[in-house]
């Protein structure tokens, strides 16, 4: 424990009051109080309490190269001190965005060479939505307008991203979704792939977009869009055969391929896109998070140059942001890249810590509160069950309690992870070292232990 220089009742108490928070539940927030995070340090957060709290989310899957690098402080002030903004409508531009878009275009796949930039991943799936539908106005395709997502995959929480996402409690609020946005089943096999292999499924669970467009119309289909693999929705894995699938299908129906890149880019698989993991060659990825990592907000859609060519015929693109391109927001950008080369990250994650991690956290598949373990670079879950068999089994609880209750208690032993329905998922950041990776598999296997003897104690484990 560090010495507590904070008053953490005090701050409770205004952050009650004044400070309404995303995704919670403002009067039992204020009941129970907020964590307040003070400090952080590569990997490790600090509290007001003064514990130091291994980052297992990576703040919210965008912190690729840790907490307070320097380098990147330097460089925002550094831009701040000369230009803190300007915008970049009205014919003008500045160094900062030009190098920064030259420079997403150069890690890019090779067909795609614009950016569009914005200041959330929101924001990007909603200039998705504005390109897509300009985009076959210009080909003389008007009707096609329609956008084809996932059940349960995330795009963010504007009108358009929550439309785009297939988040059932977030469609409950608002009127959601927009017209124009239809959704198909998940590649999520553990829950939803019954009797079939994994490999069965996956071309099932991609043929449904083929179903979908031919029930609606191919003349009406604009776009497909999905996450590479799923974030927020539960870290779901497609088998192997569904981005292939995937792809096929939307060359020969002629729509355009959207992959989300938001969290899965910048190297967090191990490539430096989702897209690159799976070998698919999207039309647009919008991206964000790891972006910048979080330093400062900023994301982005890179555009296929056969988009781009098309977009170019058509005059004025009546979109933008005030903070399209900010200047400091971009030269935090271009220190975070440059750090993820110099270090690197991206090899890192695909040949040294992810594969060490992976098999540590495969291993945790063998205790029996866990029904599956799997991983991606490093992008993981832990499905949480009463009994192995049969698969899928789920607590006689409301679904997500035991996942709070697994959270909440991997937060008490000093690491982050979340709760998403019943499982646990990890995405830490991707300098974490091999000795920090131990010490998170450690804190991990004893949330399972505990977790696992709570519910003994409820009764919700028999066995």
């Amino acid at each position: 424990m560090l010495n507590n220089l904070y008053d953490t009742r005090a701050l409770q108490a205004r952050d009650a009051a004044h400070h309404w928070h995303p995704f919670t539940d403002s009067a039992g927030l204020a009941a129970e109080g907020t964590r307040v995070i003070v400090g952080g340090d590569g990997v490790w957060i600090e509290d007001s309490e003064g514990n130091r709290i291994l980052d297992g989310m990576a703040g919210l899957w965008c912190v690729q190269v840790g907490h307070s690098r320097v380098e990147i402080a330097d460089a925002v002030h550094a831009q701040m001190s000369r230009l803190a903004y300007y915008n970049t409508f009205f014919k003008t531009s500045h160094p900062p965005v030009i190098e920064l878009a030259e420079k997403v275009a150069s890690l890019a796949p090779a067909h795609m060479n614009r950016v569009f930039f914005t200041g959330s991943g929101s924001e990007s799936n909603d200039t998705v939505i504005r390109l897509v539908r300009r985009y076959w106005d210009l080909q003389g395709k008007p009707k096609k307008k329609t956008i084809i997502a996932r059940h349960n995959g995330y795009h963010g929480s504007t009108i358009g991203g929550a439309s785009l996402g297939g988040m059932g409690p977030m469609h409950a609020e608002g009127d959601l979704p927009i017209p124009g946005i239809l959704h198909i089943a998940q590649p999520y096999w553990f829950a939803e792939g019954g009797d079939l292999s994994p490999a069965e499924f996956g071309l099932k669970a991609a043929r449904a977009l083929e179903a979908a467009i031919d029930a609606f119309g191919e003349d009406r289909i604009a776009a497909f869009i999905a996450e590479p693999i799923q974030g927020a929705g539960g870290v779901i894995i497609p088998p192997d055969t569904y981005w292939p699938e995937i792809a096929r299908i939307c060359r020969e129906r002629d729509i355009l391929l959207v992959a989300d890149e938001v969290i899965c880019g910048f190297g967090r698989l191990g490539t430096w896109f989702g897209s690159q993991h799976f070998g698919i060659e999207p039309d647009l990825m919008p991206i964000a998070k790891g972006l910048s990592s979080g330093y400062l907000p900023i994301g982005g859609v890179i555009i296929a140059d056969r988009v781009a060519q098309v977009m170019d015929t058509g005059g004025e693109f009546h979109h933008g942001y005030t903070y399209s391109g900010h200047p400091a927001a971009c030269a935090a950008a271009l220190a975070n890249l440059a750090i993820i080369e110099r270090e690197n990250l991206v090899e890192r994650v695909r040949t040294d810590v992810g594969p060490y991690l992976q098999k540590k956290w495969l291993a945790l598949g063998d205790h029996p509160l866990v029904g599956e373990a799997r991983m991606v670079g490093l992008m993981g879950a832990l499905e949480l069950v009463p009994q192995k068999t049969p698969r899928a089994q789920r607590f006689a609880t409301p679904q997500g309690d035991v996942g709070t209750l697994a959270r909440d208690i991997s937060i008490r032993n000093g690491l982050i992870m979340r709760g998403v329905r019943d499982s646990l998922i990890l995405s830490p950041p991707l300098v974490i070292t091999h000795e920090e990776i131990d010490e998170l598999i450690v804190r991990a296997a004893r949330t399972l232990d505990e977790t696992y003897a709570e519910l003994k104690t409820r009764g919700l484990i028999t066995g």
